[in-house]
């Protein structure tokens, strides 16, 4: 069964990259979302394997997004990779706190992503 990952950035471009470097690794099914709304109805409606959430993004952050994701029985047990391009130190000790798959440095190399997503996902999938 072919998996099925939720793109959610506010920048169009870093969709597109990432989506393109999915697709050309592999046969999942990428949706994506512009926003943390967006991504909320998305991840309920369609229940992705996996979901990339950008941590920067106006209106609703990353942070909150999560926090709503994981509020939610479901979509609570979804998988999350933050995508962040703060991946110092002190952000690090934050996200440790966080219920999070892992966490990516942007720029990410898009051919690289789905073997980074593999990596974080359970064997199940």
């Amino acid at each position: 069964m072919s998996k099925c990952v939720l793109i959610v950035d506010d920048e169009e471009d870093v969709r597109a990259i990432a989506q393109m470097g999915l697709e050309m690794a592999t046969d999942w099914n990428i949706l994506c979302a512009s926003s943390g709304e967006e991504a909320l109805a998305i991840a309920a409606t369609n229940q992705p394997d996996i979901i990339l959430l950008d941590m920067m993004m106006p209106d609703m952050d990353g942070r909150t997004t999560l926090q709503k994701l994981k509020a939610n029985p479901t979509t609570q047990h979804i998988p999350v990779i933050l995508v962040t391009a703060k991946i110092q130190q002190s952000e690090q000790e934050s996200f440790a706190n966080m219920d999070v798959a892992a966490v990516l440095a942007k720029p990410f190399r898009p051919l690289k992503l789905a073997d980074q997503i593999n990596a974080v996902l359970p064997d199940s999938l």
